[in-house]
C-alpha cells in the first residue's frame, strides 16, 4: 500500500509531503533544482489530517481572499502554506522550517497558481488516505 502523500506544483517548482513512518513525514521542495529542501519532520497523522481539513475548508467554500494554514500550530511547525487567489485557483507561498520555527534556517518559495478543483482533489485524496 502506498503511503499518504501530496505533491503541489509542476516539474519546475514543487512541494511534496509523504508519510514515511507512523509519526514521520518527508517534506521535499524544489525550485528548478537551484534551491531544494529535503528533511524529515515528526508529525502525527492527526496533525497532518487537521492541516488537510483546514486547507479543504478554505478550498471547498473559497472566499476569494487569501488564507494561510500551518501543519502544526506550535513552535515546531515545519510547513506553512499561504494561499493567494489567482484566477480560478491559488498561488502558494511556502515556508519550510526544518528545525522548527528557526528564523536562521528556513526556505521560502512560490508555487504558480493551481486550479481550485485540482487542489480540492489533491487534498481530498490525502485526507482519504489518512482516515483509512
Amino acid at each position: 500500500m502506498e503511503e499518504p502523500r501530496i505533491r503541489l506544483g509542476n516539474d519546475e517548482v514543487w512541494l511534496e509531503l509523504v508519510r514515511i513512518g507512523a509519526d514521520s513525514w518527508q517534506i521535499t521542495a524544489d525550485w528548478s533544482s537551484w534551491l531544494t529542501a529535503d528533511f524529515t519532520a515528526d508529525l502525527s497523522a492527526a496533525e497532518v489530517a487537521g492541516f488537510v481539513v483546514r486547507m479543504l475548508s478554505h478550498l471547498r467554500a473559497p472566499s476569494g481572499g487569501r488564507f494561510s494554514a500551518a501543519v502544526t500550530p506550535g513552535r515546531n511547525n515545519p510547513l506553512t502554506l499561504r494561499a493567494e487567489p489567482v484566477g480560478d485557483g491559488f498561488a502558494f507561498f511556502v515556508r519550510l522550517t526544518p528545525n522548527g520555527d528557526d528564523d536562521v534556517c528556513h526556505l521560502q518559495m512560490e508555487i504558480d497558481p493551481i486550479a481550485t478543483s485540482e487542489l480540492r482533489e489533491a487534498f481530498s485524496a490525502l485526507h482519504a488516505a489518512l482516515v483509512v
